[in-house]
């Protein structure tokens, strides 16, 4: 069972060399078919530093995450497609439980468990982000800091959605459960061991705005409306 591992990427030069040197190490003893970093019209060294660590580069133009992952999938060549945020790190051991779930042929894919970088450095950021777990159980929402799904069953589902500009993980992880449970298949998620992912864009926005963009209302009513997120794409907070 090969895998690609998938990572957009857009002006990442602070934080790719961290992830990318942390995965080459998790990848070490499973069997891999390739490190696909989508750089999406980068101007700083994200493409020179990809480039370094032997990854293959790939140019996505159009500044929609779900579209850059889908074009990092369409050129993946292992069997399954891990999808992995440019500022998230994976410890050893993550991705030969990823393998051992999927040698079970009704296990489609699954998501792995966050936990952030560092404290953070706001108490009512750190208050605020306790909620989040619970909320995600109770919405089945699972974040994509690291996704993964068979190749053909991705495809199956048409990837990921490009007409929403956020929460693209949390709609494609429902309709992966939605397929499995009419299959009588399964989803899985890892709780151990989590990623590790940066908490830049929760330590920077105020109360209200981050209140107001992490409500799940805000996200679903208005994930297809692109000048409401220029915080992840025009004023990307790096």
């Amino acid at each position: 069972m090969k895998l690609s591992v998938v990572i957009p990427a857009y002006n990442e030069e602070k934080y790719l060399p961290q992830t990318l040197a942390a995965l080459r190490a998790s990848l070490a003893t499973v069997e891999v078919a390739e490190i696909i970093v989508v750089d999406n019209e980068s101007t700083d060294d994200t493409r020179k530093i990809a480039e370094g660590f032997g990854a293959r580069i790939i140019t996505e133009n159009e500044h929609n995450i779900g579209k850059v992952r889908n074009t990092g999938a369409q050129h993946a060549k292992g069997d399954v497609i891990a999808f992995l945020d440019a500022d998230t790190l994976v410890a050893l051991g993550i991705f030969e439980n990823i393998i051992k779930a999927l040698t079970d042929p009704k296990c489609l894919g699954g998501g792995v468990a966050v936990e952030y970088e560092g404290e953070f450095r706001r108490i009512w950021v750190r208050w605020f982000m306790k909620l989040w777990p619970f909320l995600g159980k109770i919405m089945k929402m699972r974040q994509g800091a690291l996704q993964f799904c068979r190749d053909d069953i991705f495809h199956e589902l048409g990837g990921y959605d490009a007409t929403i500009y956020v929460g693209e993980d949390i709609d494609f992880h429902w309709r992966l459960d939605k397929l499995a449970k009419k299959r009588g298949c399964q989803t899985t998620f890892v709780e151990e061991p989590k990623v590790r992912t940066s908490s830049r864009r929760w330590d920077k926005m105020g109360l209200m705005r981050m209140l107001f963009f992490t409500h799940p209302i805000t996200i679903f009513l208005g994930w297809r409306i692109r000048s409401l997120w220029k915080d992840w794409y025009e004023n990307a907070i790096r």
